[in-house]
């Protein structure tokens, strides 16, 4: 699917979902809501109703991705172009949509961003899928010539939780469908290893324009939204540690920024 003629930031509400296969069934989901911004546009439009790199209830600041850089410095978009570069990826110039999670009440923890990096023409040239851990640490998975509905790997080489080994591979699959009742969009990452499949996540959500009314519902309906995830975190792992689920040592992240996957 190309990317949409109307660039404007949207918001999706939807639902998080999470199972882990070994060596105890666990399984979860949760409504939650994310946005999809539109980072060429914004930087030279602004971000309408959301307000950017400023103090508000709901907001977007570039230091929250990639190496922290100000916005003096051309802020996360500046970084995703270099970073592109370094990977061979030179035609990636159209829009770049960010699926992320906003600051709520001036607090966010993002597990994971995906940047939708498009050609002029509105093909998708590449897709990043940002990793943050807990620890403070993140990584970026970088997919090369990715296209809707089909899966591409990547080898698992950043630590993200103590319950599971830095080995085996992810399997992303991005989907974009529209329907009467407008566009939806799913990205669901699989874990496996040498064992086979381990982990199933997916965030899926309906997108709409993104208004001042609909940030403010989507504070009214999750107004701890930000907090929530991490506690959901701590809460899911306390669940594992119950169930005797093995701990496993953190190593030292890896030395590459960035691990490139495929087809």
């Amino acid at each position: 699917m190309n990317t949409p003629l109307n660039h404007q930031p949207l918001i999706g509400i939807g639902e998080v979902r999470h199972t882990r296969q070994r060596p105890r069934l666990h399984a979860f989901a949760y409504r939650t809501w994310f946005l999809l911004l539109p980072m060429r546009s914004m930087a030279r439009c602004g971000g309408g109703a959301l307000a950017v790199n400023r103090r508000a209830l709901i907001s977007f600041h570039d230091a929250d991705h990639g190496d922290g850089r100000a916005t003096a410095q051309g802020g996360a978009l500046a970084w995703l172009d270099e970073l592109l570069e370094a990977q061979g990826i030179h035609d990636a110039q159209g829009e770049v949509w960010l699926h992320t999670y906003a600051r709520v009440l001036g607090y966010v923890f993002k597990p994971v961003s995906f940047w939708y990096c498009h050609r002029t023409d509105g093909s998708l040239a590449a897709i990043v899928a940002e990793v943050n851990n807990t620890f403070g640490e993140r990584h970026c998975y970088v997919l090369p010539s990715p296209r809707y509905g089909v899966s591409m790997t990547a080898d698992k080489v950043f630590y993200v939780s103590p319950f599971c080994q830095v080995q085996g591979n992810y399997a992303f699959r991005f989907m974009r469908t529209a329907d009467a009742q407008g566009e939806r969009t799913v990205v669901r990452i699989d874990h496996g290893d040498a064992d086979g499949p381990l982990i199933s996540t997916s965030v899926s959500g309906r997108l709409q324009p993104l208004s001042a009314a609909g940030l403010r519902r989507a504070l009214w309906s999750h107004p701890m939204h930000s907090m929530g995830v991490i506690a959901r975190i701590h809460w899911q792992a306390l669940q594992l540690w119950l169930k005797r689920v093995p701990l496993v040592a953190k190593p030292s992240p890896p030395e590459p920024f960035a691990t490139r996957g495929g087809l």
